[in-house]
Protein backbone atom coordinates (compact mmCIF):
# COMPACT_ATOMS: atom_id res chain seq x y z
CA UNK A 1 0.00 0.00 0.00
CA UNK A 2 1.27 3.63 -0.89
CA UNK A 3 -0.09 7.23 -1.16
CA UNK A 4 -1.39 8.18 -4.18
CA UNK A 5 -0.44 11.77 -5.20
CA UNK A 6 -3.44 13.93 -6.51
CA UNK A 7 -4.63 17.61 -6.30
CA UNK A 8 -7.58 18.96 -4.07
CA UNK A 9 -10.98 19.58 -5.96
CA UNK A 10 -10.69 22.48 -8.69
CA UNK A 11 -13.49 24.00 -10.64
CA UNK A 12 -14.90 21.41 -13.17
CA UNK A 13 -14.23 18.78 -11.50
CA UNK A 14 -15.23 15.70 -9.49
CA UNK A 15 -13.34 15.01 -7.06
CA UNK A 16 -15.23 14.39 -3.76
CA UNK A 17 -18.40 13.61 -5.36
CA UNK A 18 -20.46 10.32 -6.27
CA UNK A 19 -20.88 8.82 -9.19
CA UNK A 20 -23.85 6.94 -10.55
CA UNK A 21 -23.84 4.55 -12.89
CA UNK A 22 -26.61 5.04 -16.02
CA UNK A 23 -28.21 1.79 -17.50
CA UNK A 24 -26.29 2.59 -20.78
CA UNK A 25 -22.92 1.89 -18.58
CA UNK A 26 -20.78 -0.10 -21.47
CA UNK A 27 -18.48 -2.06 -18.89
CA UNK A 28 -20.50 -4.67 -17.23
CA UNK A 29 -17.96 -4.63 -14.30
CA UNK A 30 -19.61 -1.13 -13.25
CA UNK A 31 -23.58 -2.07 -13.92
CA UNK A 32 -25.39 -0.03 -10.73
CA UNK A 33 -21.92 1.01 -9.20
CA UNK A 34 -21.90 3.87 -7.13
CA UNK A 35 -17.74 5.30 -6.92
CA UNK A 36 -16.27 7.74 -4.89
CA UNK A 37 -14.07 10.29 -7.20
CA UNK A 38 -11.14 10.46 -4.83
CA UNK A 39 -8.92 12.87 -6.92
CA UNK A 40 -9.79 14.71 -10.58
CA UNK A 41 -7.52 16.42 -12.73
CA UNK A 42 -6.70 17.44 -16.10
CA UNK A 43 -4.66 14.19 -15.62
CA UNK A 44 -7.27 11.65 -14.97
CA UNK A 45 -9.08 10.57 -12.62
CA UNK A 46 -8.95 7.51 -9.53
CA UNK A 47 -12.13 6.61 -7.42
CA UNK A 48 -13.39 3.58 -4.95
CA UNK A 49 -16.51 1.96 -5.66
CA UNK A 50 -18.19 1.53 -2.42
CA UNK A 51 -21.12 -0.62 -3.11
CA UNK A 52 -19.61 -3.78 -3.64
CA UNK A 53 -17.80 -6.38 -1.48
CA UNK A 54 -14.46 -8.28 -2.36
CA UNK A 55 -14.63 -11.93 -2.52
CA UNK A 56 -13.12 -14.21 0.34
CA UNK A 57 -11.36 -12.25 2.41
CA UNK A 58 -12.14 -10.61 6.05
CA UNK A 59 -10.60 -7.99 7.29
CA UNK A 60 -8.69 -10.13 10.11
CA UNK A 61 -7.72 -12.46 7.09
CA UNK A 62 -6.05 -9.05 5.20
CA UNK A 63 -4.33 -7.69 8.43
CA UNK A 64 -2.45 -11.35 8.36
CA UNK A 65 -1.81 -11.34 4.88
CA UNK A 66 -0.12 -8.33 5.08
CA UNK A 67 1.52 -9.22 8.42
CA UNK A 68 0.14 -6.25 10.14
CA UNK A 69 -0.80 -8.89 12.83
CA UNK A 70 0.74 -12.66 13.25
CA UNK A 71 -1.35 -15.77 12.58
CA UNK A 72 -2.76 -16.15 16.06
CA UNK A 73 -2.68 -12.59 17.53
CA UNK A 74 -5.53 -12.48 19.87
CA UNK A 75 -6.74 -9.17 18.10
CA UNK A 76 -7.22 -11.31 14.79
CA UNK A 77 -10.58 -12.41 16.91
CA UNK A 78 -11.81 -9.03 18.01
CA UNK A 79 -15.35 -8.62 17.25
CA UNK A 80 -14.57 -5.18 15.71
CA UNK A 81 -12.30 -5.95 13.55
CA UNK A 82 -14.11 -8.78 12.61
CA UNK A 83 -16.79 -6.67 11.89
CA UNK A 84 -15.23 -4.45 9.17
CA UNK A 85 -15.94 -5.28 5.71
CA UNK A 86 -13.30 -5.27 2.93
CA UNK A 87 -14.74 -3.94 -0.34
CA UNK A 88 -13.97 -4.42 -4.12
CA UNK A 89 -13.21 -0.66 -4.79
CA UNK A 90 -12.55 -1.12 -8.61
CA UNK A 91 -10.35 -3.59 -11.09
CA UNK A 92 -6.61 -1.81 -10.88
CA UNK A 93 -4.65 -3.39 -9.11
CA UNK A 94 -6.56 -5.54 -7.27
CA UNK A 95 -3.91 -6.32 -4.85
CA UNK A 96 -3.50 -2.79 -3.13
CA UNK A 97 -5.40 -1.33 -0.49
CA UNK A 98 -7.44 2.05 0.57
CA UNK A 99 -8.75 3.44 3.74
CA UNK A 100 -11.86 6.32 3.28
CA UNK A 101 -12.35 7.58 6.72
CA UNK A 102 -13.30 10.17 8.78
CA UNK A 103 -10.49 12.92 9.06
CA UNK A 104 -9.87 12.24 12.97
CA UNK A 105 -7.12 10.60 11.63
CA UNK A 106 -4.12 12.01 9.51
CA UNK A 107 -0.91 11.01 8.45
CA UNK A 108 1.30 13.98 7.06
CA UNK A 109 2.93 12.12 4.69
CA UNK A 110 0.08 9.82 3.40
CA UNK A 111 -3.38 11.05 3.94
CA UNK A 112 -5.01 13.10 0.88
CA UNK A 113 -8.11 14.88 2.43
CA UNK A 114 -10.89 14.30 -0.47
CA UNK A 115 -13.28 17.00 1.42
CA UNK A 116 -13.98 17.96 4.94
CA UNK A 117 -16.03 14.50 6.14
CA UNK A 118 -13.61 11.85 3.95
CA UNK A 119 -9.78 11.16 3.76
CA UNK A 120 -7.94 9.04 1.96
CA UNK A 121 -4.83 7.22 3.31
CA UNK A 122 -2.99 4.23 1.52
CA UNK A 123 -0.01 3.10 3.82
CA UNK A 124 0.33 0.27 6.37
CA UNK A 125 0.29 2.80 8.94
CA UNK A 126 -3.34 3.11 8.94
CA UNK A 127 -3.93 -0.33 9.06
CA UNK A 128 -1.27 -0.97 12.37
CA UNK A 129 -3.71 1.98 14.01
CA UNK A 130 -6.87 -0.13 13.32
CA UNK A 131 -5.50 -3.20 14.47
CA UNK A 132 -4.10 -1.62 17.64
CA UNK A 133 -7.73 -0.25 18.08
CA UNK A 134 -6.52 3.82 17.75
CA UNK A 135 -7.77 4.43 14.06
CA UNK A 136 -10.14 6.77 13.13
CA UNK A 137 -13.81 6.62 13.84
CA UNK A 138 -15.20 5.79 10.50
CA UNK A 139 -13.32 3.61 7.83
CA UNK A 140 -14.16 2.06 4.58
CA UNK A 141 -11.82 -0.79 3.69
CA UNK A 142 -11.11 -1.63 -0.20
CA UNK A 143 -8.39 -3.70 -2.68
CA UNK A 144 -8.84 -2.33 -5.96
CA UNK A 145 -9.69 1.35 -7.93
CA UNK A 146 -11.42 2.85 -10.48
CA UNK A 147 -8.87 4.52 -13.12
CA UNK A 148 -9.34 6.91 -16.02
CA UNK A 149 -7.17 8.67 -18.21
CA UNK A 150 -7.48 12.48 -19.60
CA UNK A 151 -10.83 13.11 -20.72
CA UNK A 152 -11.74 9.80 -20.16
CA UNK A 153 -14.18 10.36 -17.28
CA UNK A 154 -15.58 13.51 -18.85
CA UNK A 155 -16.66 11.49 -22.13
CA UNK A 156 -18.33 8.70 -19.89
CA UNK A 157 -20.41 10.76 -18.35
CA UNK A 158 -20.90 12.65 -21.65
CA UNK A 159 -21.56 9.59 -22.97
CA UNK A 160 -24.52 9.16 -20.48
CA UNK A 161 -22.42 6.78 -18.74
CA UNK A 162 -22.45 8.41 -15.53
CA UNK A 163 -24.59 10.58 -13.46
CA UNK A 164 -23.16 12.56 -10.24
CA UNK A 165 -24.08 13.63 -6.94
CA UNK A 166 -22.85 15.15 -3.59
CA UNK A 167 -21.12 12.13 -1.15
CA UNK A 168 -22.22 11.74 2.37
CA UNK A 169 -21.76 9.84 5.26
CA UNK A 170 -23.90 7.00 4.55
CA UNK A 171 -22.99 6.88 0.59
CA UNK A 172 -19.37 6.32 1.91
CA UNK A 173 -19.23 4.63 5.06
CA UNK A 174 -22.84 3.29 5.53
CA UNK A 175 -23.26 -0.58 5.60
CA UNK A 176 -26.09 -1.38 3.36
CA UNK A 177 -24.27 -1.72 0.71
CA UNK A 178 -27.10 -3.11 -1.98
CA UNK A 179 -28.69 0.60 -0.99
CA UNK A 180 -26.41 2.60 -2.46
CA UNK A 181 -27.21 3.02 -5.55
CA UNK A 182 -31.14 3.89 -4.74
CA UNK A 183 -29.86 6.58 -1.81
CA UNK A 184 -27.46 8.28 -4.50
CA UNK A 185 -30.28 8.58 -7.19
CA UNK A 186 -32.76 9.56 -4.71
CA UNK A 187 -29.96 12.34 -3.90
CA UNK A 188 -30.36 13.24 -7.43
CA UNK A 189 -34.16 12.97 -7.68
CA UNK A 190 -34.59 10.35 -10.00
CA UNK A 191 -36.64 6.96 -9.77
CA UNK A 192 -34.75 4.01 -11.11
CA UNK A 193 -37.74 3.32 -13.36
CA UNK A 194 -37.30 6.58 -15.28
CA UNK A 195 -33.88 6.26 -16.25
CA UNK A 196 -32.80 5.32 -20.19
CA UNK A 197 -30.17 4.00 -21.32
CA UNK A 198 -30.30 6.19 -24.57
CA UNK A 199 -27.92 9.30 -24.07
CA UNK A 200 -29.77 12.18 -24.10
CA UNK A 201 -32.79 10.74 -21.89
CA UNK A 202 -32.56 10.58 -18.53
Amino acid sequence: MRPTPAKHSEPGYLQGRMLVAMPGMPDPRFARSVVLVCAHSADGAMGLRVDQLAEDISFPELLRQLEVLPSGHERLADPDLRSIQVHAGGPVETGRGFVLHSPDYHNTESTLQIDDTVSLTATLEILKAIAAGAGPHSTFMALGYAGWGAGQLENEIQSNGWLHCDADRDLVFGPELESKYDLALAKIGIDPAQLSGEAGHA
